[in-house]
C-alpha cells in the first residue's frame, strides 16, 4: 500500500492515479523517473518536494501497471477523501486523466481540461495537469505544458490570480455538492 507522503499542513496537493513499480516497491508515490521530472516541475517554481502532500487516487499498484477499474476507483476514494479533508490544501494538482475525471466528476479529458483553474471543494482550487510519466513520453512540448500549469499554480499559491474567476468543468453547477456525491 502506497497511501501519501508530505506535509500535514501543505497548501499544494498533488493526486496522481496509482502507485507504479518503484512507488510499489518504496512504499512512496512519485519516486521513479515520473517522480523525478514532478520534482524539477516542482523546484522551477520554488517548492520544495517536502512543503507538498502527493497521494493517488489508488492506493496499491494496479495488476501489470493496467489502468484503474470502476470498481478499484470506489474502494479508495474514501481514503482520498480523507486525506484530502485532513491535509486541507488551498491548491490540488491533479496529475492525469484518472485523478483529473475523478475530482472533477467530467468525462472531459485532461488535454481540453489543463491550464486552467477550477473551483473545487472545501474552498480549494483545482489544477489538471499532465501525469508526469505522460510527459515523460510527450517529449518536450507537454513538460512544457506541464511548466506553464506549474506557474499557474504558483501564482495561485501567491495570490497573482485575480482577474479571472475560477472555472468550472460544464459537467459540475455546485462544487461542494457534486464533491459530496463524488465520495458517496
Amino acid at each position: 500500500m502506497v497511501f501519501g507522503v508530505g506535509s500535514s499542513t501543505a497548501r499544494l496537493m498533488f493526486v496522481g492515479e496509482a502507485p507504479g513499480k518503484n512507488e510499489d516497491l518504496q512504499g512512496e508515490p512519485f519516486v521513479g523517473a515520473a517522480g523525478h521530472l514532478l520534482d524539477e516541475l516542482l523546484a522551477d517554481i520554488n517548492v520544495p518536494r517536502g512543503d507538498v502532500y502527493i497521494a493517488n487516487v489508488l492506493k496499491c499498484r494496479p495488476p501489470g501497471n493496467r489502468d484503474p477499474r470502476p470498481d478499484e476507483i470506489d474502494a479508495c476514494k474514501v481514503y482520498l477523501r480523507e486525506q484530502i479533508r485532513m491535509i486541507s490544501p488551498e491548491v490540488v494538482v491533479t496529475l492525469g486523466n484518472f485523478a483529473t475525471k475523478l475530482l472533477l466528476r467530467t468525462e472531459t479529458g485532461i488535454t481540453r481540461l489543463r491550464g486552467t483553474r477550477y473551483s473545487w471543494w472545501l474552498g480549494a482550487t483545482l489544477i489538471p495537469t499532465f501525469h508526469p510519466a505522460a510527459a515523460l513520453r510527450g517529449g518536450d512540448r507537454v513538460k512544457d505544458q506541464m511548466r506553464q500549469d506549474f506557474f499557474l499554480v504558483s501564482e495561485v499559491l501567491r495570490g497573482e490570480v485575480v482577474t479571472e474567476p475560477p472555472q468550472q468543468p460544464e459537467e459540475v453547477s455546485e462544487p461542494e455538492a457534486a464533491q459530496m456525491e463524488l465520495f458517496r
